[in-house]
């Protein structure tokens, strides 16, 4: 039976609150970014816009032509709570995270200027990307799938992944087969692959599709859920930073890799991207970002 804590949250769950709001109404708070050691193992258009809200625009070099939303910028659209890859702390309106600063040196390489939408929800933002006319890219710890590249296109990719099993510390130990059984609840952020493997390995227990990975760890720290399963770089930092009394209980090795969304249109984009991603690796500058927000790299 669920204690008045527990059903209070669970309203706040199940009504779709905003990230901040959830944590602030919870009276949690998500520390600022600091680096932490993990073990991985998730010639152009003259105007703006046309009636779309796109348009064909190039770099200053006049030889890059590719399908933008705003000339000169590059406009990308994540859910903003994903740290240490991207959030917006509590108190500030600028996002930050590894996934943020990566963006910055790639959008330079292309003689663009970065910009970011509002946080979106993470199960939109393929179909948004492939509608068009709101943004360009969609950067948010997407796991390059077959299933995904039949809406859009992948980058190369960026980062390596595995999932991660969360329990509070005070369970203990647990095994994935005392998990699968009826009654469990387990947490996942809606749309990703650890939703997938929830539902794959853990069919007999109940899973629970998520807004986003702060509200499925805070289900669990609240005892509401039973564990919860996300990309294991996010699921590490988190436990590190702010959910101390929480655990990755069980490491699931995935083999995943992260990519940046392209719509299936914007080929040069996505071309050259391709190329900016291989020079910051090249230069040094992806080690120097990984080891700022993960304490080593992955």
């Amino acid at each position: 039976m669920q204690n008045k804590k527990q059903s209070h949250i669970r309203d706040l769950v199940e009504t779709g609150m905003s990230r901040r709001q959830f944590v602030n109404a919870c009276g949690l708070s998500i520390v600022g970014m600091g680096a932490a050691t993990l073990l991985a193992g998730c010639g152009g258009s003259s105007s703006d816009s046309s009636s779309s809200g796109s348009s064909s625009s190039s770099s200053s070099k006049g030889a890059k032509e590719y399908i933008l939303v705003k000339k000169g910028k590059l406009i990308g659209v994540s859910d903003m709570a994903y740290p240490p890859l991207e959030s917006i702390p509590d108190g500030s309106t600028k996002p930050e995270g590894f996934e943020i600063d990566m963006m910055d040196a790639l959008a330079a390489k292309l003689d663009l200027e970065m910009e970011w939408l509002p946080a979106t929800k993470f199960d939109t933002i393929i179909p948004l990307i492939k509608q068009g006319g709101k943004a360009d890219v969609g950067v948010s710890a997407f796991t390059i799938t077959d299933d995904r590249k039949k809406e859009i296109n992948f980058t190369k990719p960026y980062l390596n992944s595995n999932q991660g099993l969360v329990n509070r510390k005070a369970d203990g130990k647990v095994s994935e087969d005392q998990l699968n059984a009826k009654g469990k609840q387990i947490a996942v952020q809606s749309g990703t692959t650890g939703e997938s493997w929830v539902k794959e390995n853990l069919s007999k227990a109940t899973c629970v599709p998520l807004d986003d990975a702060i509200q499925a760890m805070t289900g669990v720290q609240s005892g509401l859920y039973n564990a919860a399963v996300l990309d294991l770089p996010v699921a590490s930092y988190l436990c590190t930073k702010s959910y101390t009394d929480l655990q990755v209980d069980i490491q699931i090795a995935t083999g995943e890799q992260y990519g940046i969304v392209v719509s299936k249109k914007n080929t040069k984009l996505l071309k050259d991207l391709n190329s900016a991603i291989e020079a910051i690796k090249k230069d040094g500058t992806m080690d120097t970002l990984q080891k700022k927000w993960f304490g080593t790299t992955l």
